[in-house]
């Protein structure tokens, strides 16, 4: 099933290049239409690498002084060309969805090729994220609202020196500065605490958003779901890859929501514990987890292990407020 999956996101990207390339060429002979002169500086292009080519093979005594004088033409030529290009605001380079590997999937490297991030986030999509992506895919700093938040300091209610917009404000700074320095090993990973409906799934999106962007690949799921996904892996031979397993340590961003509605069991437990040990010592992965609970629940639901881990390693945010489902 997983090779179909691999198959089927392959020939999307075939499908999706040569439709780029396509409309390039679509575009560039209604220019040529416009712009005779585009053409007939594009053939001449051509003819002067022709000549080139023929005066290397040849290697003929004066090889050198062709060379020179083509390499000057052309260099007239393009630059003949890129003016009437910019003067006209045109452009008939294929627009590419991702450019670091023009949609084919691979980057090239100097000692070959790799996979592309877009091309693994697709993968990493369609074994884990399905429809969650989409869903947060609306979720961005530009949408985000401080206002929706009340400015009234109530210690007793929530247990906080500052409003719930002061509080939402600065863990919205955190956020930024968590994808600024998401590249810094030292940076740390986020923990989201608080009652449902006051913005740790929304900010978690706009993380999300902000670094899929920027050509990171990001896992986000449930907590529920992605322990049943490794428990169908590693003990009910289910058509989970390897490789997509292995993508649950070696995404660049895991998001893990609603910890703590999973069905506890100290096999979960140990699983829960391998992921974000295993993630923190990679230096290239960072984690984003969300719960419900507070703290004290944490510390009461789960053992020593993950808990020393969530307390030293995580930039813990403790969220406040009215829902906000509620006012809306």
């Amino acid at each position: 099933m997983q090779s179909d999956v691999f198959k089927t996101i392959e020939r999307n990207f075939e499908y999706k290049r040569n439709t780029a390339i396509k409309d390039a060429n679509a575009l560039k002979e209604e220019t040529y239409e416009k712009f005779p002169r585009l053409k007939e500086i594009d053939n001449l292009i051509f003819k002067c690498g022709l000549q080139a080519s023929k005066a290397t093979i040849a290697n003929a005594s004066d090889k050198d002084t062709i060379l020179s004088e083509l390499e000057e033409k052309m260099s007239d030529l393009k630059k003949e060309r890129d003016e009437i290009l910019i003067k006209n605001n045109i452009s008939l380079d294929p627009k590419f969805e991702c450019t670091k590997c023009n949609d084919s999937g691979y980057e090239l490297l100097s000692n070959g090729t790799k996979m592309c991030t877009c091309f693994k986030q697709e993968l990493i999509n369609e074994a884990y994220n399905k429809s969650n992506l989409y869903r947060l895919q609306e979720d961005t700093f530009s949408s985000f609202d401080s206002a929706l938040f009340s400015d009234e300091v109530n210690t007793q209610k929530y247990d906080a020196s500052i409003s719930p917009k002061q509080n939402i404000e600065r863990i919205k700074n955190i956020c930024e500065e968590f994808i600024s320095n998401f590249d810094n090993p030292s940076q740390k990973n986020l923990l989201f605490t608080g009652t449902p409906g006051i913005g740790k799934t929304f900010l978690s999106g706009c993380i999300a958003n902000e670094l899929l962007n920027k050509g990171y690949t990001v896992l986000y799921q449930t907590a529920p779901v992605l322990l049943d996904r490794i428990f169908e892996y590693k003990y009910n031979n289910k058509e989970t890859s390897k490789e997509l397993y292995d993508n649950l340590f070696n995404v660049n961003l895991l998001i893990i929501d609603d910890l703590g509605t999973e069905n506890l069991t100290s096999a979960k437990f140990s699983e829960l514990f391998t992921i974000i040990n295993s993630r923190l010592l990679n230096p290239q992965t960072k984690t984003i987890i969300s719960t419900n609970l507070s703290l004290e629940n944490l510390a009461k639901n789960y053992d020593d292990r993950i808990l020393s881990r969530l307390i030293g390693n995580f930039n813990i945010c403790k969220f406040f407020g009215e829902d906000l489902r509620l006012k809306r």
